[in-house]
C-alpha cells in the first residue's frame, strides 16, 4: 500500500472512530441520524452499481426511504410512528406510486421498483438493526439502557476483527480460494483465521466488557457461538457486495472515502452482521449480573 494511501486511511480512522463511538454511546437521535446518513450514502452508491448493471432505480425516492428507515425506528421509540411492518408496506406503496410517473413502460418499471426497494432495504433496512440492537427488548426489560451501547459495540468490533483477521491470515498462509469467481483474493485459510479470532475476541469481550460495564453475563460457549456466527455473517456480507460489484463491472462502490473506496465498501460486512447479532441476542443465554 502506498504511503499516501495509508496516511489517508489513518486520517479517516482518526475522524470516523470517535464519531461512531459517540453515536453508539449516546444512542437516540445521534445514533439514528448517523445510521440514516450512512444508509442514504450507501443506497446512493448501490444505485450507482445497479445503474452500471443496466437497472434504472428511482434514486431520489429510494435514498430518502433508506434514510427514513432508521429514523422511523427512533420515531417509533418516541411513540410517533407505527409498527415496522406498516412502515415497510408504506415504503413499497410509495415506490410503486413513484414508478407510475417516473418510469415509462419502456424503462422497465418492474425492475425499477425491485431495485429501488432492494437498495433501500439493503442499506437502510439492515443498518436499522444497529438502532434496534442498541435498544434491544432484552436490554429495555432487564438492565439499564446504557448496556445497549456495549451490545451494539460487540458486532462492530467483531466485524473489524473478522476483516482484519481474514486479511492477515490470508496474506500469511492463504492458499485455497474461498470464492474465486466472486472475490479472488479471499482464501479459506483467511476466512477461518477471521472466524477463530472473532471467537477469541467475543469471549474476552463478554468477560471484560459485558460483565463490568453492561452488567450482563454471556456464557463462554454462547460468546464463542456469537463470535463465530457474526464472523460468518460479516464475510458473507463482504462477498455479497463483491458479487454485485462484479456483476456490474465496478471495482469500488464510490470514491467518497480516501483510501477506502465508498461507504458501502466499508460497511458491507456490517450490513449482514447487525441483523444476525440482533437475532443471536434473542436465542443465546444472556442474563443480568447482580449489582
Amino acid at each position: 500500500m502506498a504511503r499516501s494511501e495509508l496516511t489517508l486511511r489513518v486520517l479517516f480512522a482518526v475522524v470516523a472512530i470517535p464519531i461512531v463511538a459517540a453515536a453508539v454511546f449516546f444512542g437516540d437521535w445521534a445514533l439514528a441520524g448517523l445510521l440514516a446518513i450512512a444508509a442514504a450514502i450507501g443506497c446512493w452508491e448501490y444505485f450507482g452499481i445497479a445503474r452500471a448493471a443496466g437497472q434504472l432505480p428511482i434514486r431520489a425516492v429510494g435514498i430518502a426511504l433508506a434514510a427514513a428507515i432508521p429514523l422511523s425506528l427512533h420515531a417509533r421509540a418516541l411513540g410517533v410512528a407505527g409498527p415496522t411492518l406498516t412502515t415497510g408496506a408504506l415504503a413499497l406503496v410509495i415506490i410503486c406510486a413513484a414508478a407510475i410517473w417516473l418510469r415509462a413502460p419502456s424503462e422497465r418499471p418492474t425492475s425499477a421498483v425491485a431495485s429501488t426497494l432492494f437498495g433501500a432495504l439493503y442499506t437502510g433496512g439492515l443498518l436499522a438493526f444497529g438502532y434496534a440492537l442498541r435498544y434491544h427488548d432484552y436490554v429495555l426489560g432487564q438492565v439499564d439502557r446504557r448496556a445497549g451501547g456495549a451490545l451494539l459495540l460487540l458486532p462492530l468490533l467483531l466485524t473489524w476483527t473478522s476483516d482484519t483477521g481474514a486479511y492477515a491470515v490470508g496474506r500469511a498462509i492463504g492458499r485455497r480460494k474461498l470464492a474465486p469467481g466472486v472475490s479472488p483474493g479471499k482464501t479459506i485459510e483467511g476466512a477461518l483465521g477471521g472466524l477463530a479470532l472473532c471467537i477469541v475476541v467475543a469471549i474476552l469481550y463478554a468477560h471484560y466488557v459485558l460483565v463490568p460495564w453492561a452488567h450482563l453475563a454471556m456464557l463462554p460457549g454462547s460468546a464463542a457461538i456469537f463470535g463465530a456466527v457474526v464472523s460468518i455473517a460479516t464475510q458473507l456480507g463482504d462477498l455479497f457486495e463483491s458479487l454485485i460489484k462484479r456483476d456490474s463491472g465496478v471495482k469500488d462502490s464510490s470514491h467518497l472515502i480516501p483510501g477506502h473506496g465508498g461507504v458501502l465498501d466499508r460497511i458491507d460486512g456490517l450490513l449482514f452482521a447487525l441483523p444476525v447479532a440482533y437475532w443471536l441476542l434473542g436465542v443465546l443465554r444472556i442474563y443480568p449480573v447482580p449489582l
